[in-house]
């Protein structure tokens, strides 16, 4: 069993964090056919225990010739959210440990979380972000070879709204949405007293949503059976359901923070009846009035947070940060 699981951690880290264009498929078709044929279909999961893998996702280059990096984890737990604080544990090992990357860790696969901006004359470096959780350390090494050039296109595809090597003009146009946080970007509350949060989101529209018919029942033994389907009959890249939505999450504190009303799932839960965009039968709730997306966190124990809110139209992402010091 331990030789199983150390071969399916190495193939998903080829697959999820090094797979790019025209090996992505390669390494997509070789990553079913050794699972399949090692584990004859059944896959290995975790609530808690397991280790969470940094993943440089690629570069972009800027406008002023500067370029960013993009980051992204795999936490190998459904469950678990390991907090890390910036430092040894959770590092970069240039421009100074504390790049704007996480210390709360969501469950499963975060795809281009975060960027980290490395001058025009970067060259051949590498820039190299250490995490340890569960006792386990990890490594992500970001470097400006070619291979991992990424754009908009890139990242629509390897989110999951569009198929493997598919685009079209409109999706190739599509931009981010863009949100930002209504009010002060930094507050104080108590512990168990409520803040406010609002964000206003703008978009263009595109992708267009998938909407299912009100009166649209899924059928339970489909369900059933694509939630059964083992490991290697899994389509080989996650589905998105596209169509604009904002939610709110936590990207740095410890604590356990409440969001009312519940927010959508910003991580890759492909569970039917999860309240998620790669979720087979979710849908995309109705836009706001003014693009105004209200909700209410709590949290209860004190310490600094920092709150994402984030805009996603199932391809592009948009992002704006808030801090909330809460007092005892």
């Amino acid at each position: 069993m331990v030789k199983r699981e150390l071969m399916v951690k190495m193939l998903r880290k080829t697959f999820d964090v090094r797979a790019r264009k025209g090996a992505a498929a390669a390494t997509a078709a070789l990553f079913a056919m050794l699972v399949g044929a090692h584990l004859q279909g059944q896959a290995l999961s975790y609530t808690k225990g397991q280790p969470v893998h940094p993943a440089f996702e690629g570069w972009e280059k800027n406008a002023d010739g500067s370029f960013s990096m993009l980051f992204g984890y795999m936490n190998d737990n459904w469950d678990e959210t390991p907090n890390v604080p910036v430092g040894p544990d959770n590092g970069f090992d240039l421009l100074g440990a504390d790049q704007g990357q996480p210390t709360h860790f969501l469950p499963r696969r975060n795809r281009f979380v975060f960027k980290v901006r490395v001058p025009a004359d970067f060259g051949t470096k590498e820039l190299v972000w250490t995490l340890k959780t569960n006792g386990v350390v990890e490594k992500a090494y970001a470097s400006l070879k070619p291979d991992y050039f990424t754009d908009d296109v890139v990242i629509a595809s390897e989110t999951g709204a569009l198929g493997a090597g598919s685009s079209n003009p409109a999706l190739r146009a599509n931009k981010p949405p863009t949100i930002k946080i209504d009010g002060e970007k930094k507050r104080t509350v108590k512990v168990g007293e409520p803040v406010a949060l609002a964000a206003i989101v703008t978009d263009d529209g595109v992708p267009k949503a998938r909407n299912l018919a009100p009166n649209y029942k899924p059928d339970p033994q489909a369900v059933a059976k694509r939630a059964m389907m083992p490991l290697h009959q899994v389509r080989l890249t996650v589905q998105k359901v596209v169509g604009l939505h904002a939610t709110w999450f936590v990207y740095r504190g410890a604590g356990k923070v409440t969001f009312d009303p519940v927010q959508v799932k910003p991580w890759e839960d492909t569970r039917p009846s999860a309240n998620s965009p790669w979720a087979a039968l979710w849908q995309p709730p109705a836009v706001p009035a003014g693009g105004r997306y209200e909700a209410r966190a709590t949290f209860d124990q004190p310490g600094t947070y920092v709150l994402r809110a984030r805009a996603d139209d199932g391809a592009l992402l948009g992002d704006d940060e808030l801090t909330v010091v809460v007092t005892p």
